[in-house]
């Protein structure tokens, strides 16, 4: 959740099909099945099929009244959902240009949910990207190239869920500070910014 910093779901493991999947329904259970204001990814084809059978209505098509099978029950996107892609090209490995791609939704709609945002005005992965950076700083086991990776992967696992919990409820982030009165502060975690909790938890 950009705007709380909030860590709403972790699927440790390889990125699969599968595992997005696990994801977007948990997201889905952990917002009591509330649509998100706006969903943004990488082109991960995955996740596209994911957001579609989790959020999707089921759509019976009529009966034609020609011969032939009847057509299958599909999923349509329900109209409120906002999904989009950030589209990265390269050249010699390095990104020259970032441009977005609506999936679900019109570009109108995603726009004006971005308008409503209080921490960006454009289409990105950059807070999901900056959290995998702070999560490696704050779980050596998932350091590139270390002598501390994990050895056993129910332990992977806990480390994986204690770092993030941590994190939403133990960790005051500078950036989500309110001021209190002239020159006074008052730090907050994101469960404090996303009204989870009033208070700074202890571990």
């Amino acid at each position: 959740d950009a705007e709380h910093r909030l860590v709403l779901s972790v699927v440790p493991g390889k990125r699969t099909a599968e595992k997005v999947r696990q994801l977007v329904e948990d997201v889905k259970q952990r917002l009591g099945n509330r649509l998100p204001d706006l969903i943004t990814t990488d082109e991960y084809p995955a996740y596209e099929t994911a957001i579609l059978q989790t959020y999707g209505e089921e759509l019976v098509p009529q009966r034609t009244g020609k011969p032939g099978r009847p057509r299958n029950p599909y999923q349509i996107p329900p109209k409120n959902l906002k999904y989009a892609t950030v589209h990265k090209t390269r050249k010699k490995g390095r990104v020259v240009q970032i441009a977005f791609r609506v999936i679900f939704g019109t570009v109108a709609a995603v726009m004006a949910a971005l308008k409503r945002s209080q921490v960006s005005k454009a289409i990105n992965t950059a807070f999901v990207e900056r959290q995998n950076g702070t999560e490696r700083n704050r779980n050596a086991r998932k350091v590139r190239k270390t002598y501390c990776f994990s050895k056993d992967w129910d332990v992977h696992q806990a480390m994986t869920y204690f770092t993030m919990y941590t994190y939403n409820f133990c960790w005051a982030v500078r950036t989500l500070r309110e001021q209190v009165a002239e020159g006074q502060w008052r730090q907050r975690t994101p469960a404090m910014a996303a009204g989870l909790t009033d208070h700074l938890w202890s571990l």
